[in-house]
C-alpha cells in the first residue's frame, strides 16, 4: 500500500498508522502505479455545507482534482490501474453539479473503464453514523462492479462507541448553541440530540449544525469526543491512540486536527466491504488468465 499527501498533519498520521515514513508532496504531476487506485477530491466544493463551488477542471477549485487522477492515468502509457475507486458526497448528483460528474465517466471511458456508482450508507455496514456517500468504481477489461454483491453487517449500538465520565470541556455551554437544541435536524441549522445513530461526521463538532450532541442529564448536552468520532469512523482504539501521540492535545482544549482527521477519512467498513469484492474480481481475472496462457501453451 501506497499513497500521497500534501497536507503535513495527514502525512504524519499515515506514517505513524502504518509504520511509513514518507514526506508531503502534490499529487498533481505523481508518478504511481498502484492496481487499485483510491482517490477522492476534497467534498467542501460540492458539499451542501460547504462551498457548491464544483469541481470543474478549468475552476482550479479544491474539487477539480479528480481530474488530476485523470490525468495521473493518462501518464502512466499503457499500463493503467486495474480498479479506481472514487469517493465523495451526495452533492456530486445534484443537478448543478452532476455534470462534473457525468464528465468524469466519459473521461474514464476514453481511458478503458467501465464505471458504476452507488449511494452507499454507513449504517449499513455496522456503523451507527447517517453517512451517505457516492462510491464509483472503474474497471478495466469491461468488468462492471455490482454493488449488490457488498455484505453488510447490523448496525452496532451507538452507546457501545460513546465514553463514560467525559470531561467538562465538551459540554455545551454557548448561549447559541443551547439556544440551537432541537430547533432542526442535520444539516438544516440546529443541533439534534443522538439517539439511534449520529449524523455525518464533519471535520469539527463546536459549531451549529454538527454530527449530534449527546444527552447527559439534568437538560444539559455534550460534544462528540475525538475518540468517539474516530469509532464511528470505524478505526479501532489503538489507532487512535497512535494518531492522538502524533498530535497531542492541549489542556483544556479539544483537538482540532483529531476532529478534521475524522471527518475527512472513510469509513473503515464501508472501504473493506468494497475491497474485499473488487479483490475477487481481479483474483478471478488472473485466474483466468492463467487458464488462457495454459491453454495456448
Amino acid at each position: 500500500m501506497d499513497y500521497v499527501e500534501i497536507d503535513e498533519k495527514s502525512v504524519r498520521t499515515y506514517n505513524a498508522l502504518y509504520e511509513h515514513i514518507h514526506q508531503p508532496q502534490s499529487v498533481v504531476g505523481w508518478n504511481l502505479k498502484p492496481d487499485i487506485l483510491v482517490h477522492g477530491s476534497p467534498c467542501q466544493d460540492y458539499s451542501r455545507a460547504g462551498t457548491r463551488l464544483g469541481g470543474n477542471d478549468e475552476d482550479k477549485t479544491r474539487s477539480s482534482l479528480m481530474w488530476e487522477t485523470i490525468r495521473i492515468i493518462e501518464n502512466m502509457g499503457d499500463w493503467k490501474p486495474k480498479v479506481v475507486i472514487w469517493e465523495n458526497v451526495k452533492g456530486v448528483l445534484a443537478k448543478d453539479m452532476i455534470h462534473n460528474f457525468k464528465k468524469y465517466f466519459v473521461e474514464m471511458e476514453r481511458l478503458g473503464y467501465t464505471s458504476n456508482y452507488e449511494v452507499l450508507d454507513s449504517r449499513e455496514f455496522g456503523i451507527p453514523q447517517k453517512r451517505e456517500r457516492v462510491f464509483v468504481i472503474s474497471m478495466l477489461n469491461g468488468h462492471w462492479f455490482d454493488f449488490s454483491t457488498l455484505k453488510g453487517r447490523p448496525m452496532k449500538n451507538i452507546d457501545d462507541l460513546l465514553e463514560r465520565n467525559v470531561d467538562d470541556k465538551y459540554t455545551i455551554k454557548s448561549p447559541s448553541m443551547l439556544k440551537a437544541i432541537n430547533k432542526r435536524n442535520g444539516f438544516g441549522g440546529g443541533l439534534k440530540p443522538i439517539e439511534e445513530y449520529c449524523w455525518t461526521i464533519t471535520t469539527k463538532q463546536n459549531r451549529c449544525p454538527n454530527s449530534g450532541i449527546v444527552p447527559i442529564g439534568n437538560e444539559q448536552y455534550r460534544l462528540l469526543t475525538e475518540l468517539e468520532c474516530w469509532r464511528l469512523m470505524g478505526f479501532e482504539d489503538e489507532d487512535y491512540y497512535k494518531v492522538a501521540n502524533e498530535h497531542p492535545t492541549r489542556n483544556n482544549t479539544t483537538n482540532g486536527t483529531l476532529y478534521k482527521q475524522a471527518g475527512n477519512s472513510i469509513v473503515v467498513q464501508v472501504l473493506e466491504a468494497i475491497f474485499e469484492e473488487v479483490l475477487k474480481v481481479i483474483e478471478e481475472e488472473v485466474t483466468q488468465h492463467e487458464k488462457i496462457q495454459v491453454l495456448h501453451r
